[in-house]
């Protein structure tokens, strides 16, 4: 029997829930169908979800059809909980969309959409309440296709011609078959389903039983089951816990099989539970394909793989709002903090934090509705009523540069050293480890707890203190002593280390942005456009749809809020403005969140920079900017790669600056080091886990520089350097079409009659500068929107025309030419989108605004027509006679007498 893990998703009140039941009913595994609004749907187990309608928690069913047994995830539907269903789309083998035929593709299903495309999850459509729709099936397929942008096929039509003409066009393969022998074969629909170039449509009404069985034939004719490794694998997308308090973790087998009493990373399954809603059967083992409930497992995670399963990429939606969680009057903070951390790990996003110096509890959390979940589930599990308060915008941080971290812990009877490699990451990336240290250096068991400790905290940035991301932290060198080494010092001299290194590394504070789509009258563009340059954001072109327009863009969240009251008053309720979290972005205001937080990275005791040293046996302190002269081992970084601005390497240069020698240490009086005892060195392993277990190999603490040594290799660079006097470079100036026709007036007005007209004369009057400056100038226009559409360069007059390629935008085209060119070339960018405009900073390129480059192209202007006009009146009083004059003759003409 063929085996499938299958996700039911949609947008809230799209009919997800009652095609669940119709399906769960159709196969026998429920008697009776519930509904939504009788609070007695099978799969809505939850007090909340039957009083709101709403699907809050993933939940499972087993339904079996012909020659299929199908896993049946239902997943929630309303966005604030989409982390619970972005997390189950990892298991899946199939999923199921539901569209509601009155209402289309909404923005959450856009959302929905693009998570599928990530996780390259095969996809059946089931459009739901055609008895409702006023559109047929063809308006329907268009507008997903228009919208989609993708192969949708109506399967209702099995067997006719245009069936088969509709799948011959998803590839050259197919269309040949199809030519040949007037048909295709289901081997071959199946291939190009499950390669997600193929997306089969069904209609009907759920409520009705109208389709579904048409639907049901359909799974089961065009799907296929995976083939799955004989190696154990497992992947966990969910932790719960039964009505007695268990935890389970729920996670689908994807290799080998698991059986009770069986050990995983030395925990052992105590039960194996297969849920359909909520009753469960316990089976002895569970073969690959199946989605179980394992309880006998404390630190699995939602996300982990386990055997031979890679761990899932984080997931794309989460909160960007932090609120502060307010407990009845008399309840200790830290006494329920421990409480609350087993929601937590049910749901990560919400990423609980505890604030030592105001001894409070922060929680993340992604909307209204989430939040009302959530003070009923701390109501319900332990009795507690909260409130929520002091809402404040989720920041990140992250590092522009490499820098190399040093962490050094050796109290009397302690030692670990560790050098880390800090480099900048691709934006999105999270946080990556690796290690490229040599195991002659430092053994393989210790490299492995090094990483381990790197990655099992949130590590907190310099700026805000908010937590750090995109950013790789590679193991380069260490070391350990055969004798004194224990565990819990490796854990401090890295989180010394990953500190150390963002003290000196150049911080960026990162916000959350939001894709936005806002649809509103025409007449309202302008208004628009400027709210959204306003709000610090970027907007595309419009797209006129008849009298009403199409603005799509990004702008920060926190820029964001309330936006859709205003939009509302202003267009009398014709506007409707929607968006979703698409990541983080160089914050628009850093000088002013930072001095509103106020955050003292110096002051944060509990995110030590400096390292702890041994001399006389005892230990002492020594401060971020001096540990590296202390080091030792040498440092994996050349001393030119961190030059400061005297021309000093590395933290000497620090020093120097501080008006220290560059080796601090030795000139700093013994009398005036902060020395530490073993109480609090005591008291600092003391807060790590396993500090005193032993590893089971060791480096060797032999070879140790003596002080004499550092003074001799300490790293010195000449205070002055001479440079060499850099030839000229090529003037490049890149304009940003579509942000500057939108910036000045006139041609604004241009393009609400004529956006052809409008870059008509923008090129012409660019055309009419570059002849006065003589730079290389390059306009960028959008043409991401043309399918199929490759970067076209033309030449208009004297300058260059670029319109950009399908799915790129000219500021990523300018951001990219900045990059390949801004050290080689004098490259100056004309925009006033204020994201760009961070970003090819950073690329060490000028910029001019709208406004500047309007006012230098009115004070060239007449400064040529001044120029002409004097040499004009010049050449009236001009002699051209004496211009054929010889040498000679013009000398005896000046010994003439005057007269």
């Amino acid at each position: 029997m063929k085996k499938l893990a299958v996700g039911i998703l949609a947008h809230v009140d799209a009919g997800k829930t009652t095609l669940s039941e119709a399906m769960l009913y159709m196969g026998g595994s429920i008697r009776k169908m519930g509904r939504v609004d009788r609070g007695d749907a099978f799969l809505d187990t939850y007090e909340l979800e039957k009083k709101r309608g709403i699907t809050i928690f993933s939940k499972q069913a087993i339904l079996k059809w012909k020659d299929m047994e199908m896993t049946l995830l239902d997943t929630p539907g309303h966005v604030d909980f989409s982390a619970e269903m972005e997390r189950t789309l990892q298991v899946l083998d199939y999923a199921i969309l539901v569209i509601s035929g009155t209402d289309g593709v909404q923005e959450h299903t856009r959302t929905l959409w693009r998570l599928l495309a990530r996780y390259r999850v095969p996809t059946f459509l089931f459009i739901n309440k055609m008895d409702l729709a006023g559109l047929g099936k063809g308006a329907i397929l268009d507008d997903l296709r228009k919208v989609l942008k993708e192969n949708f096929v109506d399967f209702g039509e099995a067997g006719t011609d245009h069936f088969y003409e509709q799948i011959a066009m998803t590839s050259e393969e197919m269309l040949d078959e199809y030519l040949e022998t007037g048909r295709v074969e289901m081997a071959g629909i199946r291939e190009q389903i499950i390669n997600r170039r193929l997306f089969p449509c069904f209609f009907g009404s759920a409520l009705k039983f109208t389709g579904v069985e048409e639907f049901m034939k359909g799974l089961e004719e065009y799907t296929e089951a995976p083939e799955y490794p004989q190696e154990f694998g497992a992947k966990i997308f969910k932790i719960s816990r039964d009505a007695q308090g268990n935890r389970m973790s729920h996670m689908k087998i994807t290799g080998g099989r698991l059986s009770t009493r069986e050990l995983i990373d030395e925990e052992k399954v105590n039960q194996i539970r297969l849920y359909s809603g909520e009753k469960f059967e316990t089976v002895r083992e569970a073969s690959a394909g199946t989605v179980c409930a394992v309880l006998g497992l404390a630190k699995t995670v939602p996300g982990q793989g386990l055997g031979i399963e890679a761990a899932s990429a984080m997931p794309l939606l989460e909160p960007v709002m932090t609120y502060r969680i307010g407990l009845p009057e008399g309840v200790d903070a830290a006494a329920v903090l421990p409480k609350f951390r087993e929601l937590e790990e049910e749901d990560p996003e919400l990423h609980l934090t505890w604030e030592e110096s105001k001894k409070e509890i922060h929680v993340q959390i992604m909307g209204e509705i989430q939040m009302e979940i959530l003070k009923s589930v701390i109501e319900e599990r332990f009795g507690l009523c909260v409130e929520f308060g002091d809402r404040s915008i989720v920041y990140r941080e992250t590092i522009a540069n490499t820098v190399e971290g040093v962490g050094h812990f050796e109290p009397l009877r302690h030692y670990a050293e560790v050098h880390l490699l800090l480099e900048p990451g691709e934006p999105g990336s999270g946080m990556q480890f690796a290690s490229a240290c040599s195991e002659d250096i430092l053994g393989r068991n210790w490299q492995r707890l090094v990483l381990t400790h790197l990655a099992e905290k949130e590590h907190k940035g310099v700026l805000t203190g908010s937590s750090v991301t995109d950013m790789k932290i590679t193991l380069m060198s260490g070391r350990a002593h055969l004798k004194h080494t224990e565990g819990g010092d490796f854990r401090q001299a890295v989180y010394r280390a990953v500190r150390q290194g963002l003290m000196q590394a150049e911080s960026m504070l990162l916000e959350p942005f939001y894709d936005f789509r806002l649809e509103l009258p025409d007449r309202y563009v302008g208004r628009a456009m400027s709210d959204v340059e306003r709000m610090a954001g970027k907007v595309m072109p419009p797209v006129m749809e008849g009298d009403r327009a199409v603005l799509t863009g990004s702008a920060p969240a926190a820029c964001m809020g309330g936006y859709q009251k205003e939009v509302t008053a202003y267009t009398g309720g014709a506007g409707r403005l929607s968006f979703t979290f698409s990541g983080y972005g160089p914050c628009h205001n850093t000088e002013e969140v930072v001095a509103a937080i106020g955050y003292d990275a110096d002051g944060d005791t509990a995110n030590p920079a400096g390292s702890v040293f041994c001399a006389h046996g005892a230990g002492f302190l020594v401060e971020w900017d001096q540990v590296p002269e202390y080091m030792h081992l040498e440092s994996c970084l050349e001393p030119q790669k961190d030059m400061g601005p005297d021309g000093i390497a590395g933290l000497a240069g620090a020093a120097a600056r501080k008006g220290q020698a560059p080796n601090g240490r030795n000139d700093e009086p013994e009398s005036d080091r902060e020395w530490i005892g073993t109480e609090e060195v005591d008291a600092i392993l003391e807060r790590t886990f396993y500090s005193n277990r032993r590893g089971n190999s060791a480096g060797v603490k032999s070879g140790w520089k003596n002080r004499e040594k550092y003074r001799e290799n300490s790293h010195s660079v000449p205070a002055v350097r001479n440079y060499k006097k850099e030839a000229p470079r090529e003037e490049y100036l890149l304009v940003d079409g579509y942000n500057i026709i939108f910036a000045w007036d006139e041609l604004k007005e241009l393009a609400e009659q004529t956006i052809d007209g409008a870059r008509g004369k923008l090129l012409d009057i660019l055309c009419n500068y570059q002849g006065m400056k003589k730079c290389r100038l390059i306009a960028v226009f959008d043409a991401y929107r043309v399918q199929g559409h490759v970067t076209e360069c033309l030449d208009y007059h004297n300058i260059q025309v670029v319109f950009t390629k399908e799915a790129e935008t000219a500021d990523q085209y300018i951001e990219k030419f900045a990059h390949e060119n801004g050290r080689k070339y004098d490259v100056t960018v004309a925009t006033s989108d204020h994201l760009e405009q961070i970003i090819i900073h950073g690329q060490g390129c000028r910029l001019i605004s709208a406004r500047e480059l309007k006012e230098e192209i009115r004070r060239l202007s007449e400064t040529v027509h001044q120029e002409y006009q004097e040499r004009k009146t010049g050449e009236k009083h001009k002699n051209y006679l004496l211009d054929s004059v010889s040498e000679e003759m013009m000398k005896q003409i000046k010994e003439l007498p005057e007269e």
